[in-house]
C-alpha cells in the first residue's frame, strides 16, 4: 500500500520535534450495503475509501491527524500536523520488521457473487418471515459486505498487514395483534466471505426472526421482583460482554474508574466460571489477525476458573499498567484513534445439562435475548430490557413475558452464577464506545443466575 522507505519517512517526520513513538496507519476500505423494506430493494449502496493516520505519542499525551491522500507530499505533511505543538530533539526510527497474526479465511469473496444472488437472498429471508401471517405487518432485510486492507508500523519497529473481510445477513421483523406490537430480530454474521450463507441460509434467518415476533405477540406482562434467571444460550453472552468485558478494558482500570481495579487474583465466581476475550478465533465477527496498532489478536483469560486474572489493553492503556498489550486496540476507520475495545468475548461451556438447567427452577425467568441497556464500569450496575423471556414454572417454559427488565451488578452476577451447562453459542452485534462502532461476538451457553432482579408491568 506505501512503499516502506515512505513509510519510514513519515514515522521519522512525526518524531521530528520529540515524542515517544510515532504510528502510521493506512486504511483502503470497500464495502456493500443491499436494503429491501417492503418486498422491495430500497437502498443499494457501495463505497471505496482510501486514507491514512499518524500518531505521536509523548508521555500521556497523544496527538493525530488524518489525510485520505496515501501520496508522499500528503503523508508527510500529515506527519508535520500530528507533532504540532511539540518542541523537543528529534525522536528516532528502529528499523522495521514485521509480524504477523492469524488468518482468517475466506472462501467465496463477497465481491466476485453476482448481486442478484445477494437480491434474492434478501428475498428469501423476507417471504420467510412473512410466511407466518398476516400479523406480520414490516419486514427489513440488510445484507453487508466490507473489506479492509491495513498496514500499520510504528517507530518502535513494528510493522503488520492485514485483510479482514466480514458479511452479514440481517432481518427485523415487526408484528402487531390487536394492540400489542413485538419485533423479531435474527442477524448472522462471519469474518469470511459469502459463503456465511451456506452456514446460515437467508430463509432460516427470516423465519427465525418472523417466529420470534409471532411469539412475542403472546406475552403477558412481567412480573417484578426477585427470581431466579436463566440465560439462554448465544444472546445471554451480552450480558458478560456489558457487565464484565467494560469494566476489563484497561483504559478505565487506568483511571481507576472500574469496579474491577485494583482486584487482580480476587475470586469473583465459582470454579465453573472461566470468561475470555479472544481476536484469533477463527471466522468470528470480532475477529482479526492484527489489531488496529499492529499487536497480533490473542486469547485472553479475564476470569479463569472464577478468579479475575486479566483484562485487555491498547499499546497506551498497557504502558500505564506496566503490562504488554494483548491486542485490543481498535478504530472504526483512519479517521479515528484506537481505543481499547473488546473482540468476541465468552463465558466458556461448563458441566451442567441445559434441560436440566430449566428444570430445576420452579419460577423463574428464562432470558433468551437482550435488548437495549446502560451500565457503569465504575460500579458495575447495570439494567438491561430483555425483547424476548419466558416464565419458568415448575421447570418448564410455560409462557413469554414483556416489558422485562434486568437489572444487577456485574460482579455479584458473577458470584450467583450456579449453572453453566455445554451447550456453547454465540452471536454477532455491533458495539459503541466513545463514538466509534467496532463488530464484536459475544457468547455463552446456558446459565444459572441464583437470584435476579425483574421488573415489569404485571399489575
Amino acid at each position: 500500500m506505501i512503499p516502506d522507505d515512505v513509510v519510514q519517512k513519515v514515522l521519522a517526520e512525526a518524531l521530528g520535534r520529540g515524542g515517544d513513538w510515532s504510528e502510521l496507519f493506512v486504511e483502503d476500505r470497500s464495502s456493500t450495503v443491499l436494503q429491501l423494506e417492503d418486498s422491495k430493494v430500497e437502498g443499494v449502496s457501495s463505497g471505496h475509501d482510501r486514507g491514512a493516520g499518524v500518531r505521536v505519542v509523548a508521555g500521556e499525551r497523544a496527538s493525530y491527524a488524518y489525510t485520505n491522500l496515501l501520496t508522499e507530499a500528503a503523508l508527510l505533511e500529515t506527519a508535520r500536523a500530528a507533532r504540532a505543538g511539540l518542541d523537543a530533539e528529534a525522536g528516532t526510527v528502529t528499523d522495521l520488521c514485521e509480524v504477523k497474526g492469524s488468518v482468517h479465511s475466506v472462501r467465496i469473496r463477497p465481491e466476485t457473487v453476482d448481486t442478484t444472488d445477494k437480491v434474492e437472498a434478501l428475498h428469501a429471508a423476507d417471504d420467510a418471515a412473512r410466511s407466518f401471517g398476516e400479523e406480520i405487518r414490516q419486514v427489513a432485510c440488510t445484507y453487508m459486505e466490507v473489506r479492509q486492507q491495513l498496514l500499520i508500523a510504528n517507530s518502535l519497529g513494528t510493522s503488520a498487514r492485514d485483510d479482514r473481510t466480514r458479511v452479514r445477513l440481517a432481518c427485523k421483523v415487526v408484528a402487531t395483534r390487536d394492540d400489542v406490537i413485538s419485533t423479531g430480530f435474527s442477524a448472522p454474521g462471519h469474518t469470511g466471505g459469502f459463503e456465511l450463507l451456506e452456514h446460515f441460509p437467508a430463509a432460516e434467518i427470516g423465519s427465525k426472526a418472523g417466529e420470534k415476533a409471532i411469539t412475542m405477540l403472546g406475552a403477558r406482562p412481567s412480573p417484578a421482583g426477585e427470581f431466579p434467571v436463566v440465560l439462554g444460550s448465544g444472546h445471554g453472552g451480552v450480558l458478560i460482554h456489558e457487565a464484565c468485558g467494560h469494566g476489563l478494558e484497561a483504559d478505565t482500570l487506568a483511571k481507576n474508574a472500574s469496579v474491577y481495579a485494583g482486584r487482580q487474583g480476587e475470586r469473583f465466581g465459582s470454579e465453573i466460571v472461566t470468561i475470555v476475550d479472544d481476536g484469533s478465533a477463527p471466522g468470528r465477527f470480532g475477529s482479526f489477525g492484527v489489531d488496529d496498532e499492529g499487536t497480533p489478536a490473542q486469547r485472553t483469560v479475564l476470569f479463569d476458573q472464577g478468579v479475575l486474572v486479566g483484562h485487555i489493553s491498547d499499546r497506551r492503556s498497557a504502558t500505564r499498567l506496566g503490562a504488554a498489550p494483548t491486542g485490543n486496540g481498535r478504530r472504526q476507520s483512519y479517521a479515528d484513534l484506537p481505543i481499547v475495545r473488546m473482540t468476541n468475548t465468552y463465558l466458556l461451556p461448563g458441566p451442567d445439562d441445559a434441560s436440566e438447567i430449566v428444570r430445576s427452577v420452579s419460577n423463574g425467568v428464562f432470558a433468551a435475548s437482550f435488548a437495549g441497556g446502560e451500565v457503569n464500569p465504575a460500579t458495575g450496575n447495570f439494567v438491561f430490557g430483555m425483547n424476548e423471556a419466558y416464565m419458568i414454572i415448575d421447570g418448564e417454559l410455560a409462557y413469554p413475558i414483556r416489558g422485562a427488565t434486568l437489572s444487577g451488578n456485574g460482579p455479584d452476577v458473577l458470584a450467583r452464577i450456579e449453572a453453566v451447562a455445554a451447550d456453547f453459542d454465540h452471536k454477532e452485534a455491533v458495539c459503541g464506545k466513545d463514538g466509534q462502532s467496532a463488530p464484536v461476538t459475544h457468547g455463552v451457553p446456558t446459565v444459572l443466575l441464583s437470584h435476579m432482579t425483574v421488573g415489569g408491568t404485571e399489575a
